[in-house]
């Protein structure tokens, strides 16, 4: 299980759809207690990319990131990016970039009215939808 709150939601949305058509991106962070993940800190960062269907995370932002995860006592638990017109589901790329088996990766799609966004856990090239509550 992954929680995220409500604002934070409301933040990767309002993000996702002022950089649409190219995809949004950033990280999340949190802490992991009895194996369930709450996500305290969302953080947006550039796609270096500006690509419509794939992103990069900015390095530097990604490392000031990191560091400020590491000066709050929270951990690393993942990404997020948008799909500004395809499914909240991983991509075949997606998949591919997946690297880390311990990280969620948060997908939202802004294809109908109303987002839609779904966390996965990625392993040996299989994608698994995780349990997520947004509260």
């Amino acid at each position: 299980m992954i929680k995220l709150k409500k604002e934070d939601f409301d933040r990767i949305t309002a993000h996702a759809r002022s950089e649409a058509p190219v995809e949004a991106c950033g990280l999340i962070a949190g802490r992991i207690i009895d194996g369930n993940k709450y996500i305290e800190k969302v953080y947006i960062l550039t796609n270096v990319d500006h690509a419509e269907e794939h992103f990069t995370l900015d390095p530097k932002e990604q490392l000031a990131a990191v560091k400020d995860m590491r000066a709050e006592g929270i951990v690393p638990l993942g990404n997020w990016h948008s799909h500004p017109v395809s499914p909240s589901r991983p991509s075949q790329e997606d998949i591919r970039l997946a690297y880390d088996s311990r990280a969620s990766y948060l997908i939202l799609s802004l294809m109908e009215e109303e987002p839609v966004l779904n966390s996965f856990h990625v392993e040996n090239g299989k994608a698994e939808k995780e349990e997520l509550i947004i509260e």
